[in-house]
C-alpha cells in the first residue's frame, strides 16, 4: 500500500464561509441569540460548540444548537462551498503514486462528506468530529505520513501522530503562526502542494 496523507477540510480544501456565516447568522435569528456569523466565518476550525459558547450560548441549549446548525447545513452550506485552489490536484497528486487520502475534520461527518461528493474529491478514508490533538489518533490508525491543514490545531494534531506538517496560509492563521507552532512547511496555498509532494515522497513510496 502506498502513503497515506490527510488533509483538513475547511479553508485547507474547502472554502465555506459564505455558508457557514449565513447558517450562523441564521441560527441567532431563531433563537434571539447574538451569534455572529461573520466572525466566525473568520475563524473556522475549534469545534461548533465551543464557538457557540464564546457568543454566550447558554451551555443548556448547545446540544439543540448545535443539532439545528446541522440541520441546516446541507442546504445552506454545501451549495455555496467551492474548493480551494489546487485541492483536487493535490489529492489526485496522492492517489496517482498509489497512495491513500485522509480527511480528518472538526466537521460533523456526514456534512463534510457531502462536500466531498458534491465537489468529487478522491478521498479514501473521511474521520469528522475530531480537533487539534485529538485528530493524532485517526491520523495514526490510518498510517498517515503527513498532515496538511491551515491552522493551528492542525499543526499540533499533526505533531502528535508523529506525521509531517504541512500548513497551507488560507485560514485564519498566518505563515509566521503556522511556522511557529512546528509546521515542517508552510504553505501560501495548497497549489505549491503537488510539486513538494512529489520531490518529497514519491520516490519513497513502497
Amino acid at each position: 500500500m502506498g502513503i497515506t496523507v490527510g488533509f483538513d477540510l475547511d479553508m485547507t480544501l474547502i472554502d465555506p464561509r459564505p455558508g457557514m456565516a449565513a447558517v450562523m447568522n441564521a441560527l441567532g435569528v431563531e433563537t434571539g441569540l447574538p451569534l455572529d456569523g461573520e466572525a466566525f466565518a473568520s475563524n473556522l476550525g475549534p469545534p461548533l460548540d465551543q464557538a457557540l459558547r464564546e457568543f454566550g450560548a447558554p451551555e443548556d441549549r448547545l446540544v439543540e444548537l448545535v443539532a439545528r446548525f446541522r440541520e441546516l447545513y446541507p442546504t445552506v452550506v454545501v451549495p455555496s462551498t467551492v474548493a480551494l485552489p489546487g485541492a483536487a490536484e493535490s489529492l489526485r497528486a496522492v492517489r496517482a503514486v498509489g497512495g491513500r487520502t485522509l480527511v480528518v475534520t472538526g466537521k460533523y461527518g456526514p456534512n463534510a462528506q457531502l462536500h466531498v461528493d458534491a465537489l468529487g474529491f478522491e478521498v479514501d478514508e473521511l474521520v469528522g468530529e475530531l480537533w487539534s490533538t485529538n485528530k493524532a489518533g485517526a491520523l495514526m490508525e490510518f498510517g498517515a505520513r503527513a498532515y496538511v491543514g491551515d491552522h493551528l490545531g492542525d499543526v499540533r494534531g499533526a505533531r502528535a501522530a508523529g506525521a509531517v506538517s504541512v500548513a497551507v496560509a488560507t485560514g485564519p492563521c498566518t505563515r509566521q503562526e503556522l511556522a511557529e507552532e512546528g509546521a515542517d512547511v508552510v504553505f501560501a496555498s495548497l497549489t505549491e502542494f503537488p510539486e513538494w509532494f512529489a520531490e518529497t515522497f514519491v520516490g519513497t513510496v513502497a
